[in-house]
């Protein structure tokens, strides 16, 4: 080696590998000082400047973009306002429950309640005054017409009669006395031996006593049939329904209505077969009844069984009152098991060529000008449509018309429906 390469070191010159090792402690203090010190601001790096058309590109991005999300909001915003109108619209549009009518039978039944009465009935009074002497039927009798019911006894008119007929012998004397004077005076007034004056005396005598017969056999004849009223004959055939007297109670002739000596009733007698049967039919089936039609009648004592009759004849005119044709049904009754007075019904077929439905009676709307229903049409609208009542069977009621089959009514309608307002149906469940 070389003196300069290996020269000694001086005591005063610091070691050059030292320095070195100086300066690397330096450093790593200075790194460890810097952990903990407060990052400082530190300058961007400096970028080179973009060119004109790239910067032009990235403006017009981001204004797309920004007219892109603008553009969905607004159209987010309008469709939420449409929503929500539409949804307030449905809210102010009621909504309701509709049915439709139920188409009835044209070949239908009609039942009224009926009034079974006897074809024919009496009271019967006694025509001649006296004292009951026997009766030989009671209730429940049935008797033959001419069939004798009772006598009397009248012994006061067994007296005038008496009188009357010696009377009528006394003015027949008078009568024949009369015609010898009247002859006798006429061959005499021939030979001018009496006056014409005196003939026509005698004349007129002779005649007025004729008279005086006639009056007398006439009276004679009256009481022979009061006579004949002292037994009591059956005036048709029929059953006795009542009987008033015993024997022994006084009898006087004539009704208790329109005597004066306040007649009383001997006995009630009815004739039950046929019998008679009344109902009203009602105005809007009127048309149907007809004399001659068939008609059956029930009665709640003979359960499933039913019991022909005809339509004998109606009023042909309706009670104001009530709007009801009174209509009578002719019931044969042989064998005698009905009985008048008797509760029934009556049963008639009636027929309409006009279709007649049925409706529940919620679905009815009372209004001034009288009852309405509410029909939904096929855009929605209600439309208050009269209708024609006609039998009301409870929870439902016939239609006579004004609605169809088809039609679509509201069930439950509000007071406040209006005609033209627009609804919603509920769907069915």
């Amino acid at each position: 080696m070389s003196e300069e390469t290996h020269s000694p070191l001086t005591p005063d010159e610091p070691h050059p590998l030292s320095a070195q090792v100086q300066r690397d402690l330096e450093i790593e203090a200075i790194q460890k000082h810097a952990r903990y010190q407060a990052p400082g601001i530190q300058r961007p790096p400096e970028l080179p400047p973009a060119s004109p058309r790239r910067a032009l590109t990235l403006v017009a991005v981001f204004l797309l973009v920004l007219l892109i999300a603008g553009g969905l909001t607004i159209s987010a915003q309008v469709s939420h306002e449409r929503t929500l109108a539409k949804a307030t619209e449905r809210a102010a549009v009621p909504t309701v429950a509709v049915v439709q009518p139920t188409l009835e039978n044209p070949e239908e039944s009609l039942v009224l309640p009926g009034s079974l009465q006897a074809f024919e009935e009496s009271p019967i009074f006694a025509r001649t005054s006296g004292y009951l002497l026997r009766w030989y039927k009671d209730i429940g009798s049935q008797v033959a017409k001419g069939e004798l019911l009772a006598d009397i006894d009248t012994p006061e008119v067994d007296q005038e009669l008496n009188q009357a007929r010696a009377a009528r012998e006394q003015t027949a004397a008078q009568v024949d006395l009369a015609k010898i004077s009247a002859d006798r005076w006429e061959k005499l007034l021939k030979t001018h031996a009496v006056s014409e004056q005196e003939n026509d005396q005698l004349a007129s005598a002779y005649r007025q006593a004729l008279a005086n017969l006639a009056a007398a056999e006439a009276n004679v004849r009256r009481l022979e049939q009061l006579e004949g009223f002292k037994k009591v004959y059956a005036p048709f055939s029929g059953v006795l329904t009542r009987r008033f007297v015993d024997p022994g109670a006084l009898i006087n002739a004539g009704s208790g209505a329109g005597s004066g000596a306040g007649g009383r009733e001997l006995f009630d007698l009815a004739r039950v077969d046929p019998l008679r049967v009344f109902t009203s039919v009602p105005q809007a089936y009127a048309p149907f009844i007809k004399a001659g039609a068939q008609a059956a009648v029930t009665l709640q004592e003979y359960p499933g069984q039913s019991f022909p009759g005809v339509v004998a004849r109606t009023a042909e005119s309706i009670d104001p009152a009530t709007r009801t044709l009174l209509t009578e049904v002719d019931l044969p009754n042989k064998d005698g098991r009905l009985l008048p007075g008797s509760f029934g019904e009556v049963r008639f077929k009636v027929g309409s060529s006009a279709d007649k439905v049925t409706i529940p009676v919620n679905t009815l709307l009372f209004r001034a000008e009288g009852a309405r229903v509410a029909v939904v049409g096929a855009e929605g609208k209600v439309a208050l449509r009269p209708i024609t009542i006609g039998r009301d069977f409870g929870n439902t009621l016939e239609i006579l018309g004004g609605l169809k089959p088809a039609d679509r009514i509201v069930v439950n309608p509000a007071d406040s429906l209006e005609d033209g307002q627009q609804v919603l149906v509920a769907l069915p469940l």
